[in-house]
């Protein structure tokens, strides 16, 4: 049986307690001994539910707290800097939900003081470990497909999220918040991105323009081998919860995702049905366990991560570029970002 690993977990909202649930019911190396939240009811509601633990009203302490090993990061994105060097510096591992940051200079930052504390980090992006997106790298890996020509991603949300979220100095904007995990499935399907240019509006909540925020964008990529890509975001798939993504190769295609949630069709008179995923923690709770029990068993062997802090920085390098393009109308070079 693997040693149990005493984890610290640093912002108990929406994903937090989702996180919470799955490493006290499901991560089987982890042993929660502290939970952090600037709510503090929040933190300490989860010590309650899920065990004798402790609790604190601020990330310091959680991180200078001598029995955490391990800081898991699901605060908003907005700290994630302050948190992720603080816990660096009291030499601590630590799994950061994407983005890692809402710009390049704090990701860089993030950079520095993770190579000189020298610490394990691992980076969250859960469809990596979805077993659709995971079989598609896998195809692709193995020449089924042929060379890869061009990349499609799609992510289209139910519901639109509060106008305070939206404001950009929030959420980071449409493309951050939404095409974080699109343009990370695009590097790993076809290779890093030379160029990007992004068109979007609001089309659908014209209460959105109060924000500065679009509802809808597309962005068009040239990959550096020249392969061509396109992702598409939206936030009123108002059918379900809708992520897809597909590569075309010279010898065939390959696409993962799904939208039917139960496998099962209803054929009546009065139509053809199927429910559809209702949301994010439906479709992809599957693989945020498994990508928790990767961070442990990783972090317990000393095996390198899949997904590093290296590739944090590229996805919000190409993310900072696609939505400068998206306010200038331009093409822009990923590479001057």
């Amino acid at each position: 049986m693997k040693k149990k690993i005493n984890v610290g977990l640093v912002g108990v909202g929406r994903l937090g307690k989702m996180y919470a649930g799955f490493l006290a019911q499901r991560v089987p190396q982890a042993r929660v001994v502290a939970y952090a939240d600037i709510i503090p009811e929040r933190a300490s509601t989860a010590a309650e539910e899920y065990g004798e633990a402790r609790w604190y009203d601020n990330h310091h302490d959680l991180n200078n707290d001598p029995e955490v090993e391990a800081v898991i990061v699901t605060a908003t994105t907005q700290s994630h800097k302050e948190i992720i060097i603080d816990a660096a510096a009291a030499g601590k591992a630590v799994f950061s939900e994407k983005p890692l940051t809402l710009n390049l200079a704090d990701a860089r930052e993030i950079e520095r003081a993770v190579e000189k504390a020298g610490i394990f980090f691992q980076m969250g992006y859960m469809r990596r470990f979805d077993k659709g997106f995971a079989a598609a790298k896998q195809k692709i890996d193995e020449g089924v497909v042929g060379i890869p020509v061009t990349f499609r991603g799609s992510s289209r949300d139910p519901y639109r999220p509060s106008l305070d979220y939206l404001k950009p100095e929030n959420s980071g904007g449409q493309i951050l918040d939404m095409a974080i995990h699109d343009i990370d499935i695009a590097r790993w399907y076809m290779g890093e991105v030379a160029t990007v240019y992004s068109m979007g509006t609001v089309l659908a909540y014209p209460e959105i323009k109060e924000v500065n925020d679009t509802d809808n964008v597309i962005m068009a990529l040239r990959f550096e081998s020249g392969a061509l890509g396109e992702i598409d975001i939206s936030r009123n798939g108002v059918y379900g919860y809708d992520i897809r993504a597909e590569v075309l190769g010279s010898q065939g295609t390959v696409m993962a995702g799904y939208l039917r949630d139960t496998p099962i069709q209803v054929m009546t008179k009065a139509g053809v049905t199927h429910d559809v995923v209702p949301y994010f923690p439906e479709r992809f709770g599957e693989a945020y366990v498994t990508q928790l029990n990767d961070f442990l068993t990783n972090l317990s062997a000393g095996l390198e991560p899949m997904i590093k802090l290296e590739d944090g920085i590229k996805a919000l390098q190409i993310g900072t570029a696609a939505t400068w393009s998206l306010h200038h109308d331009q093409i822009a070079r990923v590479k001057d970002f």
